[in-house]
């Protein structure tokens, strides 16, 4: 009797060992899918902080009255590109795009340049970057989403605090990207 309780008392102890290690693990794999998501994200903005020099570079000519637009667009880039919690990115983020209406909403006031080829380029490359980050910031709401239930649910809970993982913030929309859009055809 005393060698079947001490054999069962085994099985217990290692089932509950392997089902730790695998609440663990599994809490590890969703940690690493929001820090490879919030990575996606950052690629993205790299690209956009790539392109808006050349961008402005293209239409400062036409901008020498207009500095403070230009002004605007260089210093919410460079806070935008300082590291930063998910929140606080997107309120940079939301200045910088801002910014960048400012300057595409200016240049409605010059003809020559709307005509410009190569603005015209940035103006879509740009376009298609932010496309780019939105679909990032979407796929990383989706793991931030999926990992805190993951450690909010039972028994996982009881694993994740007692290991140190804590929820993680979405990456929200803040200001000018909350509103909606007006689009004019004159």
């Amino acid at each position: 009797m005393g060698t079947l309780f001490t054999i069962l008392l085994v099985v217990i102890l290692v089932v509950l060992v392997i089902y730790a290690i695998s609440q663990y693990n599994g809490l590890v794999k969703r940690r690493n899918e929001v820090e490879e998501s919030y990575r996606q994200i950052d690629v993205q903005l790299k690209r956009r902080y790539d392109l808006i020099p050349n961008l402005l570079e293209g239409v400062k000519k036409y901008f020498q009255q207009e500095k403070d637009v230009l002004t605007q667009i260089t210093e919410a880039r460079s806070q935008a590109m300082q590291p930063q919690s998910p929140g606080e990115q997107a309120q940079s983020e939301s200045r910088l795009s801002g910014a960048i209406g400012n300057l595409f909403a200016v240049s409605e006031n010059y003809p020559e340049l709307r005509s410009n080829t190569v603005l015209i380029d940035f103006q879509e490359e740009l376009s298609s970057t932010e496309n780019k980050i939105s679909f990032a910031r979407q796929h990383y709401n989706d793991s931030v989403q999926v990992y805190n239930t993951k450690i909010q649910s039972f028994p996982a809970v009881i694993f994740a605090r007692a290991m140190g993982f804590t929820e993680r913030e979405y990456f929200e929309a803040v200001g000018p990207e909350r509103e909606s859009v007006t689009v004019s055809y004159d």
